[in-house]
């Protein structure tokens, strides 16, 4: 508590220190954007933008990005050229002192025919808007965005948030991307123009909750191929850009704080605390001792009397202490600074601070069932209070000029995450109650840096960039501990013993690097009187993993007295094993079961290339192709519990042709046909012949270091409308055949005590659907109040089959697709009024989370209705925003089940129930301040 006190005293005192040091320049504003083709999108670099009449004006840079400086408060007609462009001139743009006004701008290529000047007037922040939905028409490829502007009117605090505004992706736990209804596996995270390292150890996945949503400069989800992507993909691949140089000067704090409807001020129940628990980052007290033997070899030789001589040297944690549950926090600053150089350079600086801390109470509910499931094995009552803390940084640097760009850019977050599980219940197997308690602590830690370059050259535009990155991962389980007390005397007894054996101590580290490079090249060219573009490129990627554990369980050892045994194994947890209780004789030891499977190091090479031409057919016609191929080797190299080293190792090689054409039907529509190949790879922990056990889920995971890849051929047709800005229809249909896909299957030796869950390559298995994405204005219904209102909405319906006819089983679905996914949306936006207020709904349909097997059904996640609401308010002369979210207005149950009836959909009349949970449905105020510095 003392920790966090000093932390809200922290900000407090730099946010009011800040607020009353600041001098602001409020005499000019500024005018900034980007400038593009019309008919491709690409931006245009040195293109002239300046206020009509005067010699006020500048370049656009490699980006195609101006900003128009030191402009005194009024409108103004801007004027702008490019050669072989026909000029545009746009009247009425309105500058205000101390802010930037957004003005994004299209040219048209001048022809035979005549060009007028048009003069544009009209919203300018939905220009933005309307450059994104160009960049989307004009994309080579089936994609969908958000821009940085739509952002800012919305209340999204993170990456995450943000996602779920997109068309066909939606968020898992509030962090993990579904696209198309595929989960995490068939999806891959690009951060600017790298590629992001999975931030769990144990599936493909990218925690995109830790990006704080206002230094998002766009966000774009590709959903089908192009040579110049990663090829490990089948639902998209998710790429952020974050902002590098600034428009201004800017100064941004944002704070925050959540309630919770079955958790805040309620009763927390835990172990102690750390010392920097609050911060994100351990004291290093659950670590085991320096002097303890650092292997299972050196201690297991060892006599009871040394053994216990060692064990005493572990702290007894056990103790439960009971805190209050306090309010979510969220807390962020970030800074922004811009330098504009006499010789036409700029340089870019944007730092951000952000520190949040939630404390949950979930309920849950727990069963396996025997006799061919229809008695109940266990029947579980547990209540898990999750303590979550996590600090990040992101800072990133730019310097530009004329026609090159440089930019070092780097993300940092660090994430403390504990989960404290009460349990009571019956068990079949100890024909008797039990009370069952584990404390799951997870520490981890994510760097990510990177190093790029823009650069255009030559006569003919020539284009090269480059990219060199390096990532971290650290993860750690420090002291995973559980203690198993089993009732002693009948139902109706209040007396438990402990369980020795299932009283464990669990610790484990894993260090991850990641090494990559890139570097693509483009030449413009003219075929069949057209502007062409050739674009190759090379891309490599190396990955080293190292990973430890070590486990223990407690060992009683009978002191020869009956009464005294009986007494020893009921007292409580608290003092069961402090170090008195611990004695060769008559008390308790540590023992080490590790196996030389518990570690294993891996390693991943990627190399890849490719060669792409994108070309103009006549007037409407765009034909992107190419081929791309990929080199990929994986190792895994651990000891087998025979003490024989093994090495597995494995080479794959893929072409991956992609074709994405797309004909222009009007200026607002397009028609688009894309046929791609594509991959999937297992991830390490996959390939690990590590079996870990969940002794609150009573699962073993185990991985298989025989994986093969698997991969996907695709095809999409895709119609599209843009009616107006800040508006798009579109209609698609999708086709996906796979090959080796990887599953997570149940093996048919596990029992209700230990589901052994393996991975796996099934043969062939496929899917198709369709998908619809609308977003719409009402301005078109009369009335003051529909101007301001946007209606949204996507939904995507998929059916996927997995054939098993050659197991003699009947097809299903798919692990993790989903049949349908819906997300739609109602937002009134008024700018005079300042006032926002958005209605979001969110479905994923029921997909299976584990497959089951001839002995044992599949288990299905069950699909649950999520209704967020979002209130906020501009202040301040719009340089504050208070900001209310309601979110999960429902608290529908989270089921996962046992579909026994082979059937989509729970019945729970049929069908049998796995796990239950409720969330609760969270409240959360939060206030923005903008301080702005621009000049």
């Amino acid at each position: 508590m003392k920790s966090q006190l000093t932390l809200k005293k922290t900000l407090l005192t730099i946010m009011f220190a800040l607020a009353s040091a600041l001098v602001f320049a409020q005499g000019t504003g500024k005018i900034s954007g980007t400038v593009t083709d019309a008919k491709t999108g690409e931006t245009l670099i040195g293109v002239s933008v300046k206020i009509s009449g005067t010699n006020k004006g500048v370049g656009t840079d490699v980006e195609g990005k101006y900003v128009l400086g030191g402009l005194a408060s009024g409108k103004y007609l801007i004027e702008v050229s490019y050669i072989s462009y026909a000029t545009k001139k746009i009247a009425e743009v309105e500058v205000t002192s101390g802010a930037v006004t957004t003005l994004n701008v299209s040219l048209e290529e001048s022809s035979s025919q005549t060009l007028n000047q048009v003069v544009i007037t009209g919203n300018y922040k939905q220009e933005s808007v309307n450059s994104l939905l160009l960049q989307q028409k004009n994309s080579a490829r089936i994609s969908s965005g958000i821009s940085a502007e739509l952002i800012k009117r919305s209340p999204d605090r993170n990456t995450s948030e943000v996602l779920k505004r997109v068309s066909g992706a939606s968020i898992q736990n509030n962090k993990f991307v579904v696209i198309r209804g595929l989960a995490d596996r068939y999806n891959t995270s690009m951060l600017n123009n790298s590629l992001l390292p999975s931030t769990e150890p144990d599936k493909k996945a990218f925690s995109f909750d830790i990006i704080p949503a206002n230094l998002i400069d766009n966000l774009v989800i590709h959903k089908t191929a192009s040579p110049d992507l990663p090829g490990d993909f089948a639902g998209g691949i998710v790429q952020v850009i974050t902002k590098d140089v600034p428009d201004q000067d800017f100064l941004n704090f944002t704070t925050s704080f959540g309630y919770n409807t079955q958790s805040t001020f309620k009763d927390f129940l835990g172990n102690s605390r750390g010392k920097y628990d609050y911060l994100s980052f351990t004291d290093g007290s659950r670590n085991l001792p320096s002097t303890f033997p650092g292997s299972f070899q050196e201690y297991n030789p060892l006599s009871t009397s040394q053994k216990a001589q060692l064990s005493k040297q572990l702290s007894n944690p056990y103790a439960e202490k009971t805190y209050t549950a306090l309010p979510s926090q969220n807390h962020q600053i970030s800074y922004g600074k811009r330098i504009d150089f006499k010789n036409g350079g700029s340089l870019g600086s944007v730092v951000s601070l952000s520190y949040r801390n939630g404390q949950n109470i979930n309920p849950v509910q727990r069963n396996d069932y025997q006799n061919d499931f229809r008695d109940v094995y266990y029947d579980y009552d547990d209540s898990q209070y999750v303590f979550n803390t996590s600090v990040g940084v992101l800072a990133n640097i730019t310097y530009k000029k004329g026609k090159s760009k440089l930019s070092f850019k780097n993300l940092f977050n660090n994430v403390f995450d504990e989960t404290y599980t009460d349990r009571t219940g019956f068990n079949t197997n100890i024909d008797a109650n039990l009370r069952f308690n584990n404390s799951d602590l997870t520490k981890k830690t994510i760097y990510n840096t990177q190093l790029e370059g823009d650069h255009q050259f030559g006569k003919a535009d020539q284009k090269l960039n480059w990219n060199v990155s390096y990532s971290l991962i650290n993860r750690t389980q420090p002291d995973l501990r559980s203690i198993y007390y089993r009732q002693i005397g009948g139902p109706n007894s209040d007396t438990y013993n402990v369980v020795d054996r299932n009283s464990r101590r669990f610790y484990s580290s894993l260090k991850e690097d990641n090494f990559s490079g890139q570097v693509n090249y483009s030449l413009p060219f003219n075929f069949l009187s057209k502007k062409s573009t050739f674009k190759t490129g090379l891309l490599s990627m190396y990955k080293t993993r190292d990973f430890d554990a070590r486990i223990f369980n407690y060992l009683f050892n009978s002191s020869g007295s009956a009464s005294m045994d009986d007494y020893l194994l009921s007292l409580p947890k608290g003092s069961i094993f402090a170090p008195e209780n611990i004695n060769a004789t008559g008390g308790f030891i540590l023992s080490d079961f590790t196996s030389n499977t518990d570690s294993y190091q891996a390693q991943t090479l990627l190399n890849s290339g490719y060669l792409m031409l994108d070309n103009k057919l006549g007037e409407k016609s765009r034909l992107v192709w190419g081929a791309r191929i990929e080199n990929y080797y994986q190792n895994i190299d651990y000891t087998d519990l025979s003490g024989t080293a093994r090495s597995f190792d494995q080479t794959f090689t893929d072409i991956l042709p992609s074709i994405n054409y797309t004909y222009a039907i009007t200026d607002k529509s397009n028609f688009r046909a894309s046929v791609s190949r594509t991959v999937s790879r297992p991830e390490l922990r996959e390939l690990a012949p590590f079996a870990f056990y969940d002794f609150v889920a009573q699962t073993s995971t185990l991985g298989n270091p025989k994986l093969e890849r698997g991969t996907i051929n695709n095809a999409d047709l895709r119609y599209e409308i843009y009616p107006k800005a800040g508006e798009t229809l579109t209609f698609s249909v999708f086709y996906k055949d796979f090959n080796n896909a990887i599953e997570q299957t149940l093996d048919e030796g596990g029992t209700p005590e230990r589901r052994q869950i393996n991975f796996t390559n099934v043969g062939e298995a496929s899917s198709y659907g369709v998908e619809l994405d609308f977003r719409k204005r009402l301005d078109v219904i009369d009335g003051l109040f529909f101007r301001d209102l946007t209606a949204f909405a996507n939904a995507s319906y998929i059916k996927s089959k997995v054939q098993l006819s050659s197991l003699g089983l009947d097809a299903r679905p798919l692990q993790g697709q989903s049949p349908y996914l819906i997300n739609a949306g109602l937002q009134y936006a008024n700018d005079k009024s300042g006032v926002s207020v958005t209605a979001l709904y969110n479905r994923i349909g029921e997909r299976i989370a584990l497959v089951g097997n001839s002995l044992i059904p599949n288990i299905w996640e069950n699909s649950r209705n999520v209704i967020d609401f979002q209130i906020s308010k501009k202040l301040i002369k719009n340089r504050a925003e208070l900001k209310l979210n309601i979110g999960d207005v429902l608290n529908q149950k989270s089921i996962f089940y046992l579909n026994m009836d082979d059937k989509n959909g729970y019945n729970p009349n049929i069908d049998k129930q796995y796990t239950s949970t409720r969330f609760g449905t969270n409240f959360t105020l939060g206030f923005n301040y903008n301080f702005s510095l621009g000049k």
